[in-house]
């Protein structure tokens, strides 16, 4: 079963960085998340000053780490994002 992880990211001035230059860093962490397979996926990434913030689904931490060692893309901080909430929540 994959879990929801939110992966806080120090990439300094990657919110400056050029579409080609975010396009590069896209193309690496595709390429990880076909050679570590199925067991972790990407959903959506958060680009903000010197951080990305980035929505992962994954079996674990362990596949998080080897993605980022295969795409050269470091994490800081992992967090297991067990519920989300959202303005529709208020109708439960």
């Amino acid at each position: 079963m994959l879990k929801r992880f939110m992966i806080e990211r120090d990439i300094p001035g990657i919110g400056d960085f050029s579409l080609t230059e975010l396009c590069a860093a896209s193309r690496a962490s595709n390429k990880a998340l076909a050679d570590v397979g199925p067991s972790i996926q990407w959903q959506h990434s958060y680009v903000a000053g010197d951080k990305t913030f980035c929505i992962y689904l994954a079996e674990s931490e362990a596949e998080i780490q080897k993605h980022s060692e295969l795409s050269g893309i470091p994490v800081g901080k992992i967090t297991e994002v067990p519920q989300i909430i959202d303005p529709l929540t208020a109708n439960n």
